[in-house]
């Protein structure tokens, strides 16, 4: 993952946060900080499983 990436996706984040202030309309994102760790935790469990090469296939399990 590129810093470069990482720091337009947070420019572009913020631009768009502001926006949606400056408009006062809502957010599409939890405006609460446990929703926000909700988020941040989903994505930690993800790479963890990743990391350590775990899962099955659902849909191969399922027989889809």
């Amino acid at each position: 993952m590129s810093t470069q990436l990482t720091i337009l996706a947070l420019l572009t984040g913020t631009l768009t946060g502001a926006l949606f202030r400056f408009l006062n309309i809502p957010i599409p994102a939890p405006p609460e900080l446990p929703g926000i760790m909700g988020i941040v935790g989903i994505y930690v469990g993800y790479k963890l499983i990743d990391h350590f090469d775990a899962g099955i296939d659902l849909l191969e399990t399922l027989g889809l």
